[in-house]
């Protein structure tokens, strides 16, 4: 049976994502009772409020021409266009299909930064192999950067899922930090077997630490299973378990899948 993102077409848009926001920005659209909050009011929604009660309160207005209590204070909810970033970490650990996994990713990256044009939206690359984790494209919206940095990715080795995860984490954080309202999404290609420690703990207990510790910090991510479907031990679900996350096996990685796919998360 087919996996349902292998249905995907480019019909979303490339739109940012919409989002409410509590600062006193993005587009009035309704209002909602104030509740103590007196910061952004909205003085449409409370007068409407507060108008059939007017009669009610004749000794107040005598003083004013019109009586608003606190009750009937309303409040603007906002929305805005916010930025998106696409993290993908990538397991470049040596294997048959670590040239298709690449192309795959450089496919997608180019296809989302060519969405991304005249708006915010960025994207970034680590891959994990031999003993550490590199930041192979730093989060960008500039094609030509991308284009650059892509062409000469390091493969081969052993697998340091581990590393890979908490480099991941700590970019991430950093750009919400940098970035207040930026929505992160990290998108993780990988059989989930981890086998580099970067401490004293077997590689796999660190693995699911670090992930615990990336869904605590409310980073939404999506796993692509990289393990053939014979060979399969579940380790990339129990990884996206740990992490929160759906699990995916794209049956051809293709770019094409694998934007959809991230085209699908970001919509969603």
């Amino acid at each position: 049976m087919d996996n349902p993102i292998d249905r995907i077409t480019r019909s979303k848009t490339g739109r940012r994502t919409r989002t409410r926001t509590d600062r006193k920005r993005g587009r009035y659209i309704q209002a909602r009772p104030a509740r103590g909050k007196t910061d952004d009011i909205a003085f449409d929604a409370t007068l409407r409020a507060a108008a059939p009660y007017q009669k009610n309160r004749g000794e107040q207005r005598e003083q004013v021409a019109f009586a608003i209590e606190r009750q009937d204070l309303q409040r603007k909810i906002r929305v805005k266009r916010t930025a998106n970033l696409v993290m993908f970490v990538v397991d470049a650990s040596w294997s048959m299909a670590v040239a298709e996994r690449m192309s795959a990713t450089k496919g997608a990256i180019l296809s989302l930064l060519t969405d991304a044009y005249q708006r915010r939206d960025r994207v970034g690359l680590i891959v994990f192999q031999k003993n550490r984790a590199s930041l192979v494209l730093p989060p960008t919206n500039s094609i030509q950067l991308a284009q650059r940095a892509l062409v000469d990715i390091p493969v081969g080795g052993k697998t340091p899922l581990s590393a890979g995860l908490y480099l991941a984490l700590q970019i991430i954080v950093r750009e919400k930090l940098s970035h207040p309202d930026v929505i992160p999404l990290m998108i993780l290609l990988t059989d989930g077997a981890g086998n580099v420690a970067m401490g004293n703990q077997p590689p796999q207990v660190e693995a699911h630490r670090l992930a615990d510790q990336i869904a605590e910090e409310g980073i939404r991510c999506v796993v692509v299973n990289m393990e053939h479907e014979a060979f399969d031990q579940g380790l990339a679900q129990s990884l996206a378990d740990h992490l929160k996350a759906p699990c995916y096996t794209l049956h051809e990685l293709k770019a094409e899948t694998l934007y959809a796919a991230v085209r699908n998360e970001i919509g969603g």
